[in-house]
C-alpha cells in the first residue's frame, strides 16, 4: 500500500510540475456582464497580484502588505524553507529586509489564475528576482502559489508558498524525496 501511495504522489507531483511549466496563461473564465458582454472573472485577483508585484519592484512594504489579509493566522512558506505566521510578523520581516534592499527587478512568467468559486482563487507562476541586498548583488528564481479569498469587497492573499529553483545545499531534504521508487 505504501508503494502505491508513494507512486501516486510521484505521478501527481510530476504532472503538476509538467503542467506548471506551460509558458502561456490559461484563458480566464468569462462571466456575463451587465449589458450582455462578458467579463474576466479573474481580473480582480490579477489586479491584486499585479499590485503585489509592483510593490515588490518598488520596494514598498505598505503596498505589498496591502495585498494580504491582515490576520494573525495568515501563513507564509518562505523561499528559504522557513514559515512565517501572522500579518504583523510578515510586515516586520519585510520592513527589516526592504530597508537593506534596492534596485529590485522581478520577472513573472507562466502566471495562471484559477477561480475556486465566487470567493476563492489561487495563482501560480514562476519568478526570477535580482536585487542589491546590503550592497551586494543577489538573484534567485523559483515557483510561487498564492491563495486568494474575497474578504468583504476586497480580494486578499491568505496564503503564500514559494520554492526556489535551486535550494541551498544545506537545506534538509526528506528521505522520501531522495529515494528512488524503483528501489523499494
Amino acid at each position: 500500500m505504501k508503494k502505491i501511495v508513494y507512486i501516486g504522489l510521484i505521478i501527481a507531483m510530476t504532472a503538476f510540475a509538467a503542467y506548471s511549466q506551460k509558458p502561456t496563461t490559461k484563458p480566464a473564465p468569462k462571466k456575463p456582464a451587465a449589458g450582455g458582454g462578458t467579463t474576466d472573472a479573474t481580473k480582480p485577483v490579477k489586479d491584486v497580484f499585479d499590485r503585489l508585484v509592483e510593490g515588490i519592484k518598488q520596494n514598498d512594504v505598505n503596498k505589498v502588505m496591502s495585498t494580504y489579509e491582515k490576520s494573525d493566522r495568515i501563513l507564509f512558506f518562505n523561499n528559504n524553507g522557513t514559515a512565517t505566521i501572522g500579518w504583523d510578523n510578515m510586515k516586520s520581516n519585510r520592513e527589516q529586509l526592504y530597508a537593506k534592499t534596492k534596485n529590485v527587478t522581478l520577472d513573472i512568467t507562466g502566471l495562471r489564475i484559477e477561480m475556486l468559486g465566487k470567493t476563492a482563487a489561487y495563482a501560480t507562476c514562476k519568478w526570477k528576482q535580482s536585487q542589491e541586498f546590503d550592497g551586494k548583488p543577489e538573484s534567485a528564481s523559483g515557483r510561487m502559489t498564492l491563495v486568494f479569498k474575497l474578504i468583504g469587497k476586497d480580494w486578499k492573499i491568505v496564503h503564500l508558498h514559494t520554492s526556489p529553483d535551486s535550494p541551498a545545499a544545506t537545506r534538509p531534504v526528506m528521505p522520501s524525496e531522495r529515494e528512488n521508487p524503483s528501489d523499494q
